[in-house]
């Protein structure tokens, strides 16, 4: 039990207590040795009653301090292991590419940066095979920037009519050529922040550029076919070839990115088309989905 003295001590600063600081409270309980024993006596006794109020924050003072449960772990945002986006899936998917296709390449007739430059350009809203059919004379006339530069719009439209859009066509190429010369010494860019600087070089023309003529990934091309035939697949979901490649970069291994788009594109063109889509002939057909399938096995 409490002596006498502590007791009266108590009660004598019990009428001060409430006004302490909890340091200064603190320091009261270790001054006078007092322990848990003397705690619950105190409390059983009583201070003056302006202290009761502050009964809990006296035990706090000398209770054992309770260790804070564990924090939960919380879930790591790990890469998709199931659905259209498991790794075992796409794997699955380029290696029915590779081996439907082992030798894809651009279909663009070129012998140079600067021609697969423009004879990408031109390739907006048209075919291929037809822009091969225009490029031998264009390239024949022009060869080089600094000649296609001097060439009149009259006679750049004359060439490139039958690709369509030819007037805009046009100006793209002619200002193209300036660009290059005026920015780039003549020699096509072999940076992305550089290409797409030049008059009609878009972010796919740009990849196209860089992938095949400088072998660096930079992105994915998506055309037409890539972005129909990866949202048939569920591979992107995006409504904007811009999204739909954004998606294809995170769902590709980057070492891909570049035969990916020229094997789409040639699936596109002989099985997987547009309308009525051959899945009958389909090597990836096991592993589509598509709504607008014309064949299931």
């Amino acid at each position: 039990m409490l002596t006498q003295s502590i007791a009266d001590q108590c009660r004598t600063i019990g009428i001060h207590f409430a006004r302490c600081t909890v340091r200064r409270q603190k320091q009261f309980f270790v001054e006078h040795n007092l322990n848990r024993f003397h705690m619950s006596t105190l409390l059983h006794n009583g201070f003056h009653s302006q202290t009761a109020i502050h009964r809990n924050r006296i035990k706090l003072l000398i209770m054992p301090t309770r260790t804070p449960a564990p924090a939960k772990k919380m879930k790591s945002d790990k890469p998709a292991t199931r659905g259209p986006l498991a790794t075992e899936r796409v794997n699955a998917i380029l290696k029915d590419l590779d081996e439907a296709y082992p030798e894809a390449e651009c279909a663009l007739d070129h012998r140079s940066p600067w021609e697969l430059l423009v004879a990408t350009i031109l390739s907006a809203q048209c075919t291929d095979a037809r822009v091969n059919m225009v490029t031998p004379e264009l390239f024949r006339r022009f060869p080089t920037p600094e000649a296609m530069a001097k060439a009149t719009l009259p006679q750049l439209e004359a060439l490139i009519k039958t690709t369509g859009f030819f007037r805009n066509k046009a100006k793209s190429i002619q200002g193209a050529a300036r660009k290059i010369i005026s920015d780039f010494g003549g020699q096509v860019p072999q940076t992305l922040d550089e290409l797409i600087t030049i008059p009609g070089a878009a972010r796919k023309t740009a990849n196209v550029v860089l992938g095949v003529c400088f072998g660096k990934a930079e992105g994915v091309v998506v055309d037409t076919h890539v972005f129909r035939i990866a949202r048939r697949l569920d591979l992107a979901k995006g409504d904007t070839p811009q999204k739909v490649e954004q998606e294809l970069m995170h769902v590709l291994p980057r070492e891909r990115w570049i035969g990916f788009s020229h094997q789409i594109i040639q699936h596109g063109r002989k099985v997987c088309v547009a309308r009525n889509p051959k899945c009958k002939e389909c090597n990836l057909e096991t592993l589509c989905r598509a709504k607008d399938k014309t064949w299931e096995s």
